[in-house]
């Protein structure tokens, strides 16, 4: 601080310049700054991988289970049940860790083994009543989709001792069988990829926002923190000595505006970075990844309605929304900030800030609740929250670009207000130091021009 106000003192050409480096090189030559973001990298890293340190660390998520099929029955039925398993075991994804086979040895030593290496035992005997009956014999919990195509396959050469014993033909007990064929017909196409979005919007769409969400608060609590800071030292009476409210404001706004877009960039290349590694790891390439976390069919489904071509606007809208919310956050919270004389009334004045910001992540992920309500077409035009809601409600169809374009229009004009009225506000708050009347003085200088 001292350094600073000394180099104030002495003569500039651009002032700006100079105050918004200073900024901006106390939040980012910090030891805080460093060890912060290797934290995150490293934590990044430990969820895109986590399946492989779990593995590392003695986890083991391809583990072969054996099953071990002991046919007691007359008819040996061993061979159709481990066609049948097989079968339907082609259609059920990471369902390659099972393997069955015939067990030739007594039942207390297919138990025994059982015990120790947590295979399933599957005992099949002949049954008068029921054709046949079984019992699975296993030493801890077994897998439901295991079980259940364990069920499926002896339910399935149940069904074809029937059909011999009762002489019915195979064609006549599928004709019986065979399901109502429901063809649905969607009137509104826009409305033919709801569930997909439904999905997208309550799974995706949240982990997508949060970052913005979070940098969002961390920008108001830093400048905030900033600023009060500056007046609890009284170093801001040497700084607007020598300096413009107005420069000092400026300053100030984007000094922590191209941090919040640096550690954004920063948490976006740690991402990649951990995809990478990922990648790396399993020698594979993305279709592996999209494959590993089951999004083959989702993006399969969202490109063959055309949802991917629209991220062409999309994403560039949702951009351009998103900066200029941080500015509106950033003059808001300036000028909350200069109000204040220190960091804990700064808290408090902040809350409605954080409580703005939570009504618009939580409406963002309920968007698809208020499918033709006006209300939530209108809260997409408000600032502050519209970067949030906004894009949700243009992926989801019920608004289209025209109504993003409206929110952008009442951003920029109430950043404009913003900045006129509340550099007003800035100037006299600023280098007061005393809440008596206060705000008094603030609605006295919204008033002067």
């Amino acid at each position: 601080m001292k350094s600073l106000l000394k180099k104030l003192v002495k003569p500039m050409k651009n002032k700006l310049k100079y105050l918004t480096k200073i900024s901006l090189n106390k939040k980012i030559k910090t030891k805080w700054f460093l060890i912060a973001n290797i934290c995150l990298f490293l934590l990044i890293i430990g969820l895109v991988n986590i399946d492989n340190i779990v593995k590392f660390f003695g986890g083991d998520f391809e583990k072969t289970t054996d099953i071990l099929v002991i046919d007691n029955s007359k008819l040996e039925l061993y061979d159709d049940i481990e066609t049948y398993y097989n079968e339907y075991s082609k259609y059920i994804e990471d369902m390659n860790n099972t393997r069955i086979s015939l067990y030739n040895y007594d039942i207390d030593k297919a138990k025994e083994e059982v015990k120790n290496d947590d295979s399933i035992l599957l005992i099949i005997n002949s049954d008068s009543n029921n054709f046949i009956s079984a019992e699975l014999v296993v030493n801890n919990e077994i897998d439901p989709i295991i079980s259940q195509i364990i069920s499926s396959s002896l339910n399935t050469v149940k069904t074809n001792l029937a059909l011999k014993h009762y002489n019915i033909s195979e064609e006549m007990l599928n004709s019986v069988d065979m399901p109502v064929n429901v063809v649905r017909t969607n009137l509104d196409d826009s409305k033919s990829t709801d569930e997909m979005m439904d999905l997208v919007m309550s799974v995706a769409f949240p982990i997508m926002i949060l970052p913005f969400f979070m940098l969002t608060l961390f920008l108001v609590q830093m400048i905030g923190a900033e600023i009060n800071e500056e007046k609890t030292t009284r170093g801001m009476e040497i700084i607007i000595s020598n300096v413009s409210p107005k420069v000092h404001f400026f300053s100030k706004l984007i000094a922590s505006n191209v941090f919040v877009l640096i550690q954004g960039i920063i948490l976006f290349l740690d991402v990649v970075i951990a995809i990478g590694i990922r990648i790396f790891i399993g020698g594979g390439s993305f279709d592996n990844i999209t494959s590993e976390l089951n999004l083959s069919g989702v993006i399969q489904s969202l490109s063959e309605t055309g949802f991917i071509n629209n991220l062409v606007y999309i994403i560039p809208i949702t951009l351009i929304l998103m900066l200029l919310t941080f500015v509106a956050y950033s003059l808001v919270a300036g000028i909350l900030a200069s109000m204040t004389t220190n960091i804990e009334d700064y808290q408090q004045v902040q809350a409605p800030i954080i409580i703005v910001s939570l009504v618009g992540y939580y409406l963002s992920m309920m968007a698809a609740m208020f499918d033709g309500s006006i209300l939530i077409r209108l809260l997409s035009y408000v600032p502050f929250i519209s970067a949030l809601l906004a894009p949700a409600l243009l992926v989801l169809g019920q608004i289209g670009v025209f109504d993003i374009l409206i929110s952008i229009i009442i951003l920029i004009i109430s950043i404009y207000l913003l900045f006129k009225y509340g550099l007003r506000i800035y100037k006299v708050g600023i280098l007061n130091y005393s809440s008596t009347g206060l705000w008094k003085k603030m609605f006295k200088a919204v008033r002067e021009k």
